[in-house]
Protein backbone atom coordinates (compact mmCIF):
# COMPACT_ATOMS: atom_id res chain seq x y z
CA UNK A 1 0.00 0.00 0.00
CA UNK A 2 1.48 3.19 -1.13
CA UNK A 3 1.17 6.97 1.23
CA UNK A 4 -0.52 8.54 -2.43
CA UNK A 5 -1.89 11.54 0.23
CA UNK A 6 2.18 11.98 1.41
CA UNK A 7 3.22 12.08 -1.76
CA UNK A 8 0.89 14.71 -2.71
CA UNK A 9 0.91 16.89 -0.14
CA UNK A 10 4.66 16.67 -0.03
CA UNK A 11 4.50 18.18 -3.84
CA UNK A 12 2.26 20.37 -2.84
CA UNK A 13 4.84 22.34 -0.11
CA UNK A 14 7.25 22.35 -2.41
CA UNK A 15 9.17 19.22 -0.92
CA UNK A 16 9.04 16.56 -4.06
CA UNK A 17 8.98 18.08 -7.48
CA UNK A 18 6.00 17.65 -9.96
CA UNK A 19 8.37 16.78 -12.65
CA UNK A 20 9.38 13.42 -10.97
CA UNK A 21 5.50 12.05 -11.00
CA UNK A 22 3.94 13.64 -14.45
CA UNK A 23 -0.16 12.60 -14.31
CA UNK A 24 0.52 10.86 -17.44
CA UNK A 25 3.36 8.13 -16.58
CA UNK A 26 1.20 6.98 -13.59
CA UNK A 27 2.28 4.23 -11.27
CA UNK A 28 0.01 1.92 -11.13
CA UNK A 29 -0.04 1.77 -7.17
CA UNK A 30 -3.00 1.51 -4.76
CA UNK A 31 -3.15 3.83 -1.37
CA UNK A 32 -6.07 3.68 1.15
CA UNK A 33 -6.73 7.58 0.71
CA UNK A 34 -9.93 8.02 3.32
CA UNK A 35 -12.21 6.42 5.46
CA UNK A 36 -13.19 3.27 3.02
CA UNK A 37 -11.81 4.84 -0.13
CA UNK A 38 -8.92 3.57 -2.21
CA UNK A 39 -7.38 5.12 -4.69
CA UNK A 40 -5.31 3.31 -7.72
CA UNK A 41 -3.17 6.15 -9.58
CA UNK A 42 -3.36 5.00 -12.66
CA UNK A 43 -3.97 5.79 -16.47
CA UNK A 44 -7.04 6.84 -15.56
CA UNK A 45 -7.15 7.26 -11.79
CA UNK A 46 -9.87 4.54 -10.20
CA UNK A 47 -11.33 4.82 -6.90
CA UNK A 48 -12.75 2.19 -4.90
CA UNK A 49 -15.65 2.87 -2.07
CA UNK A 50 -16.61 0.65 0.27
CA UNK A 51 -20.37 0.22 1.38
CA UNK A 52 -22.44 -2.27 2.94
CA UNK A 53 -23.63 -4.49 -0.42
CA UNK A 54 -19.54 -4.03 -1.66
CA UNK A 55 -17.87 -1.92 -3.73
CA UNK A 56 -18.48 1.37 -5.68
CA UNK A 57 -16.12 2.17 -8.11
CA UNK A 58 -15.65 5.87 -9.56
CA UNK A 59 -14.05 4.76 -12.92
CA UNK A 60 -12.81 1.79 -14.47
CA UNK A 61 -9.40 2.72 -16.13
CA UNK A 62 -8.10 1.44 -19.38
CA UNK A 63 -8.27 -1.16 -21.54
CA UNK A 64 -4.69 -1.62 -20.72
CA UNK A 65 -4.03 -1.30 -17.38
CA UNK A 66 -7.73 -3.07 -16.24
CA UNK A 67 -5.80 -6.63 -15.43
CA UNK A 68 -3.72 -4.64 -13.00
CA UNK A 69 -6.14 -2.00 -11.18
CA UNK A 70 -8.41 -5.41 -10.68
CA UNK A 71 -4.96 -7.28 -9.14
CA UNK A 72 -4.67 -3.68 -7.01
CA UNK A 73 -8.42 -2.88 -5.73
CA UNK A 74 -8.39 -6.83 -4.46
CA UNK A 75 -5.53 -6.28 -2.62
CA UNK A 76 -7.21 -3.61 -0.65
CA UNK A 77 -10.70 -5.36 -0.76
CA UNK A 78 -12.08 -8.83 -1.89
CA UNK A 79 -16.05 -7.87 -2.06
CA UNK A 80 -18.39 -8.08 -4.65
CA UNK A 81 -17.98 -5.02 -7.22
CA UNK A 82 -21.48 -3.38 -6.77
CA UNK A 83 -21.68 -0.29 -8.71
CA UNK A 84 -19.28 1.78 -11.74
CA UNK A 85 -19.41 5.28 -12.21
CA UNK A 86 -18.22 6.21 -15.27
CA UNK A 87 -17.38 10.04 -14.91
CA UNK A 88 -17.25 10.44 -18.83
CA UNK A 89 -16.99 8.06 -21.96
CA UNK A 90 -13.02 8.26 -22.64
CA UNK A 91 -11.25 5.21 -23.02
CA UNK A 92 -9.12 5.28 -20.49
CA UNK A 93 -12.21 5.53 -18.03
CA UNK A 94 -13.99 2.99 -19.31
CA UNK A 95 -12.66 0.09 -19.87
CA UNK A 96 -12.06 -1.82 -16.43
CA UNK A 97 -15.07 -3.69 -15.56
CA UNK A 98 -14.15 -6.43 -18.03
CA UNK A 99 -11.59 -8.68 -14.65
CA UNK A 100 -14.90 -7.29 -12.51
CA UNK A 101 -17.50 -8.78 -14.27
CA UNK A 102 -15.71 -12.51 -14.77
CA UNK A 103 -14.82 -12.30 -11.14
CA UNK A 104 -18.26 -12.24 -10.31
CA UNK A 105 -19.55 -14.65 -12.51
CA UNK A 106 -17.23 -17.13 -11.68
CA UNK A 107 -17.97 -15.86 -7.90
CA UNK A 108 -22.12 -15.77 -7.82
CA UNK A 109 -21.84 -12.65 -6.71
CA UNK A 110 -24.93 -9.91 -8.15
CA UNK A 111 -23.61 -8.73 -11.57
CA UNK A 112 -21.79 -4.97 -11.68
CA UNK A 113 -24.17 -2.06 -12.13
CA UNK A 114 -22.47 0.57 -14.83
CA UNK A 115 -24.09 4.30 -13.88
CA UNK A 116 -23.27 7.33 -16.11
CA UNK A 117 -24.72 10.25 -17.95
CA UNK A 118 -26.98 9.50 -20.52
CA UNK A 119 -24.74 11.23 -22.85
CA UNK A 120 -22.26 8.34 -22.37
CA UNK A 121 -24.13 6.24 -24.86
CA UNK A 122 -24.10 8.40 -27.66
CA UNK A 123 -20.61 9.11 -26.78
CA UNK A 124 -20.15 5.57 -27.55
CA UNK A 125 -22.09 5.81 -30.88
CA UNK A 126 -20.16 8.02 -32.12
CA UNK A 127 -16.44 6.51 -31.09
CA UNK A 128 -17.76 3.45 -33.54
CA UNK A 129 -18.88 6.04 -36.18
CA UNK A 130 -15.35 7.83 -36.09
CA UNK A 131 -13.59 5.03 -35.49
CA UNK A 132 -10.73 5.65 -37.99
CA UNK A 133 -10.19 9.28 -37.22
CA UNK A 134 -10.15 8.70 -33.80
CA UNK A 135 -7.43 5.89 -33.93
CA UNK A 136 -5.09 8.36 -36.20
CA UNK A 137 -5.61 11.26 -33.82
CA UNK A 138 -4.62 9.27 -30.93
CA UNK A 139 -1.49 7.80 -32.46
CA UNK A 140 -0.58 11.17 -33.40
CA UNK A 141 -1.57 12.55 -30.38
CA UNK A 142 0.22 10.05 -27.66
CA UNK A 143 2.90 9.09 -30.66
CA UNK A 144 1.13 5.39 -30.40
CA UNK A 145 1.79 4.11 -34.26
CA UNK A 146 0.48 0.79 -32.91
CA UNK A 147 -2.97 2.24 -31.60
CA UNK A 148 -6.36 0.77 -32.25
CA UNK A 149 -9.51 2.19 -31.38
CA UNK A 150 -12.23 -0.36 -29.87
CA UNK A 151 -15.43 0.03 -31.18
CA UNK A 152 -16.88 -2.57 -28.38
CA UNK A 153 -17.89 -0.77 -24.98
CA UNK A 154 -19.41 -1.73 -22.11
CA UNK A 155 -22.74 0.28 -21.78
CA UNK A 156 -24.26 1.94 -18.89
CA UNK A 157 -27.03 -0.03 -17.05
CA UNK A 158 -28.60 3.07 -15.14
CA UNK A 159 -28.38 6.57 -17.39
CA UNK A 160 -29.24 10.07 -15.91
CA UNK A 161 -29.82 13.41 -17.12
CA UNK A 162 -28.83 16.50 -14.10
CA UNK A 163 -28.24 14.65 -11.16
CA UNK A 164 -28.54 11.20 -9.58
CA UNK A 165 -28.69 10.16 -5.71
CA UNK A 166 -27.74 7.05 -5.11
CA UNK A 167 -27.54 5.01 -1.76
CA UNK A 168 -25.52 1.78 -2.24
CA UNK A 169 -24.83 -0.82 1.03
CA UNK A 170 -25.85 2.38 3.47
CA UNK A 171 -23.91 5.10 1.46
CA UNK A 172 -25.40 8.00 -0.42
CA UNK A 173 -23.30 9.07 -3.40
CA UNK A 174 -24.43 12.18 -5.46
CA UNK A 175 -23.94 12.58 -9.24
CA UNK A 176 -23.82 15.68 -10.27
CA UNK A 177 -23.89 16.24 -14.30
CA UNK A 178 -21.56 18.88 -15.88
CA UNK A 179 -20.45 19.69 -19.00
CA UNK A 180 -16.43 20.71 -19.23
CA UNK A 181 -13.76 18.51 -20.79
CA UNK A 182 -16.45 16.18 -22.17
CA UNK A 183 -20.13 16.96 -22.45
CA UNK A 184 -21.12 13.70 -20.46
CA UNK A 185 -18.80 14.19 -16.99
CA UNK A 186 -20.03 13.58 -13.99
CA UNK A 187 -18.48 14.38 -10.91
CA UNK A 188 -19.43 12.41 -7.44
CA UNK A 189 -20.17 13.99 -4.28
CA UNK A 190 -19.38 11.41 -1.02
CA UNK A 191 -21.42 13.35 1.68
CA UNK A 192 -20.24 11.01 4.66
CA UNK A 193 -17.03 10.49 3.51
CA UNK A 194 -16.20 14.32 2.35
CA UNK A 195 -14.76 13.32 -0.92
CA UNK A 196 -15.21 14.39 -4.14
CA UNK A 197 -15.06 12.63 -7.06
CA UNK A 198 -13.63 15.16 -9.62
CA UNK A 199 -12.90 13.03 -12.62
CA UNK A 200 -10.85 14.98 -15.44
CA UNK A 201 -12.14 17.79 -14.12
CA UNK A 202 -8.84 17.93 -12.34
CA UNK A 203 -5.87 16.26 -14.03
CA UNK A 204 -3.29 17.69 -12.05
CA UNK A 205 -1.93 19.71 -14.82
CA UNK A 206 -3.39 22.72 -16.88
CA UNK A 207 -7.33 22.09 -17.96
CA UNK A 208 -7.68 19.87 -21.34
CA UNK A 209 -9.89 22.07 -22.21
CA UNK A 210 -8.72 23.22 -25.93
CA UNK A 211 -7.47 19.51 -27.47
CA UNK A 212 -6.88 20.59 -31.07
CA UNK A 213 -7.79 17.52 -32.60
CA UNK A 214 -11.04 16.52 -30.12
CA UNK A 215 -14.80 17.54 -30.48
CA UNK A 216 -15.80 20.83 -28.63
CA UNK A 217 -14.75 21.79 -25.09
CA UNK A 218 -16.50 23.62 -22.05
CA UNK A 219 -14.75 26.12 -19.95
CA UNK A 220 -17.52 28.22 -18.52
CA UNK A 221 -19.42 25.18 -17.52
CA UNK A 222 -16.07 23.59 -15.99
CA UNK A 223 -15.42 26.60 -14.26
CA UNK A 224 -18.44 26.53 -12.40
CA UNK A 225 -18.61 22.97 -12.18
CA UNK A 226 -15.39 23.47 -9.91
CA UNK A 227 -16.74 25.95 -7.91
CA UNK A 228 -19.79 23.80 -6.78
CA UNK A 229 -17.87 21.26 -5.55
CA UNK A 230 -15.45 23.79 -3.81
CA UNK A 231 -19.08 24.67 -1.81
CA UNK A 232 -19.59 21.68 -0.44
CA UNK A 233 -16.20 22.24 1.92
CA UNK A 234 -15.15 18.46 0.56
CA UNK A 235 -12.07 16.71 2.56
CA UNK A 236 -10.80 14.69 -0.43
CA UNK A 237 -10.50 15.21 -3.64
CA UNK A 238 -10.20 12.20 -6.28
CA UNK A 239 -8.85 13.42 -9.71
CA UNK A 240 -9.45 11.50 -12.99
CA UNK A 241 -5.55 11.94 -13.24
CA UNK A 242 -2.88 12.56 -11.05
CA UNK A 243 -2.77 11.82 -6.94
CA UNK A 244 -5.44 12.48 -4.50
CA UNK A 245 -5.05 15.44 -2.11
CA UNK A 246 -6.55 16.08 1.01
CA UNK A 247 -7.68 18.79 3.13
CA UNK A 248 -10.29 21.38 3.32
CA UNK A 249 -8.09 24.15 1.80
CA UNK A 250 -5.73 22.46 -0.35
CA UNK A 251 -9.04 21.17 -2.03
CA UNK A 252 -10.68 24.41 -2.06
CA UNK A 253 -7.41 25.75 -3.64
CA UNK A 254 -6.82 23.02 -6.12
CA UNK A 255 -10.74 23.59 -7.11
CA UNK A 256 -10.92 27.44 -7.57
CA UNK A 257 -7.58 27.80 -9.17
CA UNK A 258 -8.54 26.04 -11.98
CA UNK A 259 -11.37 27.18 -12.57
CA UNK A 260 -9.68 30.85 -11.98
CA UNK A 261 -7.81 29.72 -14.92
CA UNK A 262 -10.52 28.55 -17.25
CA UNK A 263 -12.32 31.73 -16.59
CA UNK A 264 -9.56 33.76 -17.54
CA UNK A 265 -9.39 31.96 -20.83
CA UNK A 266 -13.30 32.10 -21.47
CA UNK A 267 -14.17 35.64 -20.51
CA UNK A 268 -10.92 37.03 -22.07
CA UNK A 269 -12.17 35.28 -25.25
CA UNK A 270 -15.11 36.17 -25.13
CA UNK A 271 -14.46 40.10 -24.06
CA UNK A 272 -12.70 40.56 -27.24
CA UNK A 273 -15.18 38.49 -29.29
CA UNK A 274 -17.41 41.02 -28.38
CA UNK A 275 -15.07 43.50 -29.61
CA UNK A 276 -14.94 42.16 -32.81
CA UNK A 277 -11.60 40.90 -32.99
CA UNK A 278 -9.72 38.78 -35.46
CA UNK A 279 -8.74 34.70 -33.66
CA UNK A 280 -5.51 35.75 -34.55
CA UNK A 281 -5.54 38.77 -32.65
CA UNK A 282 -6.96 37.12 -29.25
CA UNK A 283 -5.35 34.28 -29.61
CA UNK A 284 -1.83 36.85 -29.10
CA UNK A 285 -3.60 38.88 -26.31
CA UNK A 286 -5.40 36.24 -23.85
CA UNK A 287 -3.38 35.31 -21.16
CA UNK A 288 -3.15 33.47 -17.62
CA UNK A 289 -0.66 34.64 -15.17
CA UNK A 290 2.70 33.10 -15.21
CA UNK A 291 2.25 32.21 -11.23
CA UNK A 292 -1.19 30.29 -11.80
CA UNK A 293 0.49 28.00 -14.56
CA UNK A 294 3.57 27.18 -12.13
CA UNK A 295 1.37 25.24 -9.78
CA UNK A 296 2.07 21.44 -9.51
CA UNK A 297 -1.41 21.12 -10.62
CA UNK A 298 -1.54 23.57 -13.65
CA UNK A 299 1.56 23.30 -15.72
CA UNK A 300 0.22 23.17 -19.47
CA UNK A 301 2.61 19.87 -19.61
CA UNK A 302 -0.64 18.31 -21.54
CA UNK A 303 -3.02 20.71 -23.21
CA UNK A 304 -1.92 24.32 -23.49
CA UNK A 305 -3.85 27.58 -22.90
CA UNK A 306 -3.87 28.95 -26.69
CA UNK A 307 -5.50 25.36 -27.26
CA UNK A 308 -8.57 26.91 -24.88
CA UNK A 309 -8.82 29.86 -26.57
CA UNK A 310 -9.28 28.56 -29.82
CA UNK A 311 -11.75 25.90 -28.25
CA UNK A 312 -13.89 28.80 -26.81
CA UNK A 313 -14.08 30.68 -30.02
CA UNK A 314 -15.15 27.28 -31.81
CA UNK A 315 -18.03 27.56 -29.33
CA UNK A 316 -19.29 31.05 -29.77
CA UNK A 317 -17.89 31.86 -33.17
CA UNK A 318 -17.62 28.72 -35.20
CA UNK A 319 -14.53 28.01 -37.58
CA UNK A 320 -14.06 30.82 -39.74
CA UNK A 321 -11.32 33.19 -37.77
CA UNK A 322 -12.41 36.44 -38.81
CA UNK A 323 -9.46 36.25 -41.76
CA UNK A 324 -11.48 36.47 -45.41
CA UNK A 325 -8.86 35.13 -47.34
CA UNK A 326 -9.26 31.93 -45.35
CA UNK A 327 -12.73 31.77 -45.79
CA UNK A 328 -12.81 30.09 -48.89
CA UNK A 329 -9.01 29.84 -48.80
CA UNK A 330 -6.81 28.81 -52.22
CA UNK A 331 -5.70 25.04 -51.20
CA UNK A 332 -2.59 24.99 -49.57
CA UNK A 333 -0.69 23.24 -52.05
CA UNK A 334 -1.24 26.06 -54.48
CA UNK A 335 -0.90 29.16 -52.40
CA UNK A 336 2.96 26.85 -51.16
CA UNK A 337 3.48 26.77 -54.59
CA UNK A 338 2.70 31.03 -55.32
CA UNK A 339 5.05 32.10 -52.61
CA UNK A 340 7.71 29.15 -53.08
CA UNK A 341 7.92 30.65 -56.67
CA UNK A 342 7.89 34.33 -55.63
CA UNK A 343 10.66 33.46 -53.18
CA UNK A 344 13.12 31.63 -55.73
CA UNK A 345 12.00 28.40 -55.04
CA UNK A 346 11.20 25.98 -52.57
CA UNK A 347 14.79 25.14 -51.52
CA UNK A 348 15.00 28.80 -50.36
CA UNK A 349 11.94 28.60 -47.91
CA UNK A 350 13.71 25.90 -46.21
CA UNK A 351 16.33 27.36 -45.63
CA UNK A 352 15.08 29.93 -44.00
CA UNK A 353 12.94 27.75 -42.17
CA UNK A 354 16.01 26.05 -40.64
CA UNK A 355 17.22 29.55 -39.87
CA UNK A 356 14.59 30.97 -38.25
CA UNK A 357 14.22 27.42 -36.26
CA UNK A 358 18.04 27.43 -35.00
CA UNK A 359 17.38 30.55 -33.19
CA UNK A 360 14.71 29.01 -30.49
CA UNK A 361 12.39 32.45 -30.36
CA UNK A 362 8.74 31.26 -30.14
CA UNK A 363 8.11 33.63 -33.06
CA UNK A 364 10.34 32.51 -35.30
CA UNK A 365 9.93 28.95 -34.66
CA UNK A 366 6.33 29.64 -35.31
CA UNK A 367 7.24 31.37 -38.90
CA UNK A 368 9.39 28.20 -39.32
CA UNK A 369 6.97 25.54 -39.10
CA UNK A 370 4.77 27.54 -41.92
CA UNK A 371 7.80 28.05 -44.30
CA UNK A 372 9.00 24.35 -44.17
CA UNK A 373 5.26 22.61 -44.54
CA UNK A 374 4.96 25.31 -47.60
CA UNK A 375 8.39 23.73 -48.64
CA UNK A 376 7.30 20.65 -48.70
CA UNK A 377 3.41 21.44 -50.35
CA UNK A 378 5.17 22.77 -52.86
CA UNK A 379 7.74 20.02 -53.62
CA UNK A 380 6.29 16.96 -51.48
CA UNK A 381 8.94 14.92 -53.48
CA UNK A 382 12.06 16.31 -52.89
CA UNK A 383 13.93 14.50 -49.78
CA UNK A 384 16.20 17.31 -49.32
CA UNK A 385 12.93 19.33 -47.99
CA UNK A 386 11.74 16.55 -46.00
CA UNK A 387 14.68 16.84 -44.02
CA UNK A 388 14.55 20.34 -43.34
CA UNK A 389 11.18 19.86 -42.92
CA UNK A 390 11.61 17.17 -39.82
CA UNK A 391 14.69 19.73 -38.71
CA UNK A 392 12.26 22.30 -38.16
CA UNK A 393 9.39 20.70 -36.50
CA UNK A 394 11.82 18.95 -34.44
CA UNK A 395 12.79 21.71 -33.27
CA UNK A 396 8.89 23.03 -32.61
CA UNK A 397 8.47 19.70 -30.46
CA UNK A 398 11.98 20.25 -28.35
CA UNK A 399 10.76 23.72 -27.66
CA UNK A 400 7.16 22.87 -26.57
CA UNK A 401 5.60 22.10 -22.87
CA UNK A 402 2.42 20.23 -24.30
CA UNK A 403 2.15 16.97 -24.83
CA UNK A 404 -0.95 17.81 -27.49
CA UNK A 405 1.66 19.91 -29.40
CA UNK A 406 5.07 18.05 -29.22
CA UNK A 407 2.62 14.82 -30.06
CA UNK A 408 1.66 16.99 -33.25
CA UNK A 409 5.30 18.70 -34.03
CA UNK A 410 6.99 15.53 -33.86
CA UNK A 411 4.84 13.40 -35.78
CA UNK A 412 5.02 15.66 -38.72
CA UNK A 413 9.20 15.26 -38.39
CA UNK A 414 9.27 11.80 -38.56
CA UNK A 415 6.70 11.61 -41.45
CA UNK A 416 9.05 14.02 -43.13
CA UNK A 417 11.97 11.60 -41.84
CA UNK A 418 10.14 8.20 -43.26
CA UNK A 419 9.74 10.31 -46.81
CA UNK A 420 13.12 11.20 -47.13
CA UNK A 421 14.28 7.72 -46.34
CA UNK A 422 15.70 8.64 -43.21
CA UNK A 423 15.32 6.82 -39.51
CA UNK A 424 13.03 8.82 -37.53
CA UNK A 425 14.84 11.35 -35.04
Amino acid sequence: MTDLLDLSERILRGEASIDDHHPFRPSNVIGEVGEGIAMVESFANVAAVRTGEGLVLVDTGSPFAAPTVHERIRSWDTGPAHTAIYTHGHIDHVFGTGPFEAEASERGDPPLRVVAHEDVDPRFDRYVTCAGYNEVVNQRQFRAPGLRWPTDFRRPDLTYRDRLDLTVGGLDLELHHARGETDDATWVWIPERGAVGAGDMVIWCAPNAGNPQKVQRYARDWAVALRAMAALGPELLLPGHGLPIAGADRVRTVLTETATVLEILHDGTLALMNEGARLDDIVREVRVPDDLLERPYLRPIYDDPEFVVRNVWRLYGGWYDGNPARLKPAPDAVLAAEVARLAGGPAVLADRAAALAATGVDDDLRLAGHLAEMAVQADPDDPGLHRRRAEVFAARAAAERSLMATGVFRWAAEESSAAAGDSPG
